[in-house]
């Protein structure tokens, strides 16, 4: 028997991620020193995780064939104070895209339906698509979500929406008002999932906190992999209330977080002036490229996040084009963006090295 006959049939037409391409491959597919790549591709942060971070991992790894603490105890309990929340109230994640998958695993049956942008993070899509949900797609004007637009089309099929403030890969964000307006007019039978990747890059965010207590269902996740700059670790993690968390972690792995991840969290949430510089220097660079792609006549969309989305025309042209120069973005062809690149904010010098490049192209 063939194994496409033994696969579930959901299987045969679910889209895979795709990923870019590792560096150290790139540089030698175009003839580069490794040292001369500047990557802005992935939304990383340029200035890595925090010293105490990178301490507190190394350290761990004397101790790395134990298995991890199957209960985070202690990631729990920082967070619980980072938050003024009960350790109850958490699920950690092996990066927050598992955690969405949780979320599928809790809550999605065949023919629920799931509402997101249509410019929204695509792994809300596919998660949905891999529990026989159905994603339901709304139009973004101006690359913004629309919550009018989104709450008209909530029925009774509806089990969750997905909202990212900020967005990726628009970088676009709700106001605290509209999202409480919004949560508050959701049925009781619709769980509400604001995915905050890109919060820490906002002075102030906004605080689900009062809709938690007032018994919605809402569900905050968070990444230590942007601001935090933990990507390669894989930690993530949502709070709740204690019975959506409760069954989130019933569906969860055991030992899916690792011991090193663990403690560079723990470490990570400690030191709020690494935070601090990497949201000023965040800025710094979003200006800079704002200021730069203006000048250049390119649109681009005003980002609050570390990344701006810029409407280059052909997008996958000019992609290889920086590429062949050592400068990696990101096509949004996924995102039905075929004329727009995603830039990520790097260093000052990636920055700076990476727009001269771009204007290098443009003038000739």
């Amino acid at each position: 028997m063939n194994i496409a006959e033994l696969i579930n049939p959901k299987i045969r037409t679910q889209p895979i991620y795709e990923p870019g391409k590792p560096i150290e491959e790139v540089a030698r597919e175009i003839g580069l020193d490794l040292n001369e790549i500047c990557k802005l591709a992935s939304n990383e942060n340029p200035l890595g995780a925090s010293p105490l971070a990178i301490q507190a991992a190394t350290h761990a790894l004397s101790k790395v064939h134990l298995y991890p603490d199957g209960a985070s105890y202690y990631l729990k309990e920082s967070l619980s104070q980072h938050w003024n929340l009960e350790p109850n109230q958490f699920t950690l994640g092996n990066g927050s895209n598992e955690v969405i998958e949780l979320i599928g695993h809790a809550f999605l049956k065949d023919g629920d339906e799931v509402l997101m942008g249509s410019q929204a993070f695509i792994v809300y899509k596919l998660v949905t698509l891999l529990f026989g949900a159905i994603p339901v797609e709304v139009e973004m004007p101006d690359y913004k979500h629309d919550l009018s637009r989104m709450l008209d089309k909530v029925h009774d099929k509806t089990k969750l929406v997905f909202l990212p403030s900020p967005n990726n890969p628009t970088g676009t964000a709700n106001t605290e008002n509209e999202i409480y307006e919004f949560v508050r007019a959701l049925p009781d039978s619709v769980i509400f999932c604001f995915d905050e990747a890109y919060a820490e890059y906002n002075q102030e965010a906004p605080n689900l906190l009062p809709l938690i207590e007032e018994g919605r269902k809402v569900i905050g996740l968070r990444t230590f992999s942007k601001i935090y700059g933990l990507a390669g670790l894989r930690i993530g993690y949502s709070y709740s209330n204690s019975k959506i968390s409760g069954l989130l972690n019933q569906v969860r792995e055991p030992f899916n977080i690792n011991s090193i991840a663990q403690v560079a969290a723990v470490a990570a949430l400690k030191d709020k002036n690494h935070v601090i510089t990497c949201r000023e220097q965040n800025k710094v660079g979003r200006d800079l490229w704002s200021e730069e792609l203006e000048a250049l006549g390119i649109p681009y969309i005003p980002s609050q996040a570390n990344f701006i989305l810029a409407e280059v025309g052909n997008a996958q042209k000019l992609f290889f084009e920086l590429q062949d120069k050592g400068v990696i973005t990101r096509p949004m062809k996924p995102y039905g963006l075929e004329n727009h690149l995603r830039i990520s904010i790097g260093t000052c010098e990636q920055n700076k090295h990476a727009v001269e490049v771009l204007k290098g192209i443009y003038n000739k």
